[in-house]
């Protein structure tokens, strides 16, 4: 797979970190979305270890996987699953979010994490949204040190989070 990285942006937000459960806030994600995924009979798998970890503020983390999970409801194809993958690796966590849906152009996928991007024009009215939940992801995991990219080939679409294992140094 190959990952697109995008541009930044940052704001003056301040972190309250710490050492986060990541699988557990992962299957309470999980079941906060279940009446997203009802209507048309989505899942969500988490494939992660329990003792898996991540550090970081978790509310913005939080707010940040929410976001992502709350994309791929919304762009996934009914009766699909979307796999939760996480798992710790030097120097930090890898947390994937897939889905099975349309795929994302590279041209979408350059500006997928823009303010007020929308993906499909016709959408607009039937999701609510009005395209900030990617671009605050964006924000909160470079706010983290870390990085989110997106790749989108033969109908899967991946989000690829990854996040130092500790806050990064400021300069």
């Amino acid at each position: 797979m190959n990952f697109l990285t995008l541009p930044v942006y940052r704001q003056d937000i301040e972190l309250a970190t710490t050492e986060i459960d990541l699988y557990y806030m992962l299957m309470q994600l999980s079941d906060e979305v279940y009446p997203l995924l009802a209507p048309e009979h989505k899942k969500v798998e988490i494939r992660a270890d329990e003792n898996c970890k991540v550090y970081g503020d978790a509310d913005k983390l939080a707010r940040i996987f929410n976001n992502i999970l709350k994309n791929a409801i919304a762009y996934s194809n009914p009766d699909s699953t979307i796999v939760i993958s996480a798992w710790e690796e030097p120097p930090g966590t890898v947390i994937l979010f897939s889905n099975q849906g349309q795929t994302i152009s590279p041209e979408e996928q350059q500006r997928i994490f823009d303010k007020f991007y929308r993906r499909d024009e016709a959408r607009q009215t039937n999701s609510g949204g009005a395209g900030l939940g990617l671009a605050i992801a964006k924000e909160l995991v470079d706010l983290h040190g870390g990085t989110i990219r997106v790749m989108s080939e033969n109908g899967r679409t991946t989000f690829k989070v990854c996040l130092p294992r500790r806050k990064m140094p400021t300069a």
